[in-house]
């Protein structure tokens, strides 16, 4: 016969185990509705962008709907990290950006009715510079420069209707920044970035590119300046 003790120490064993296996049982279903959240945001995006009038309706849309459910992560999710990122860091916009349709024709229809004529002049400028620098390497990932749309203030010109991809972009280390940026030595490396942030943006893109492919459109993402060069060439 067992001892008191025994019987004791057995029944609290098993209370431990069966605590570890609801709790264990609790975080696999958590588990599996968090990743639930990111396809439904994309089937939710998807939905909504089948009644866009354009492409560039649709990303403006799509940008809205990633801020709001960016900013439903950091309201909702606890232990966020503390951003470096703020007005007129501009490391960053030193690094190539890709943006699948509608971004360009979104960020065309701002420039076309915010800056002047002698201001899109010199953007269009600097963007057949930017777009053959990409042009000529083999990686443009790897590329190191200014970004046609930064202002001499360091500010974003178009931050209202900046690319996803730009959105998606944070860093808690400014210092980390500048290396990867500056730094040479650093060209192939990263700066970490909040995985439910960059992909919320991601699938935005995703949904972004299959609403093109359902219109019969290119789908492919293209270099920010390439894309609103083109943009360019066919507005009248």
């Amino acid at each position: 016969m067992n001892s008191p003790l025994t019987t004791e120490t057995a029944a609290a064993e098993a209370s431990v185990i069966a605590d570890i296996a609801e709790v264990g049982a609790l975080t696999r279903s958590l588990a599996k509705r968090y990743e639930g959240i990111f396809s439904h945001f994309r089937s939710v995006l998807l939905e909504a962008l089948q009644g866009a009038d354009t492409m560039a309706d649709g990303a403006r849309y799509a940008m809205a709907m990633t801020e709001a459910a960016s900013a439903s992560f950091r309201d909702n999710f606890p232990n966020q990290p503390v951003y470096a990122c703020k007005s007129g860091c501009a490391a960053c916009c030193h690094l190539f950006v890709a943006v699948p349709p509608g971004i360009a024709e979104a960020i065309a229809a701002h420039i076309e009715v915010t800056f002047p004529p002698a201001e899109r002049t010199a953007l269009v400028t600097r963007l057949d510079e930017a777009a053959a620098a990409a042009a000529e390497v083999e990686d443009p990932t790897l590329l190191r420069r200014r970004c046609p749309l930064l202002g001499e203030d360091n500010r974003c010109s178009v931050y209202e209707v900046r690319p996803l991809t730009c959105r998606a972009f944070t860093s808690t280390s400014v210092s980390r920044c500048q290396q990867i940026v500056f730094d040479p030595a650093f060209a192939a490396a990263g700066v970490d970035q909040n995985p439910a942030l960059y992909r919320i943006h991601k699938e935005a893109t995703v949904a972004l590119q299959e609403t093109a492919r359902r219109r019969g459109l290119p789908a492919e993402q293209k270099g920010l300046a390439r894309a609103l060069l083109d943009v360019f060439m066919e507005l009248p």
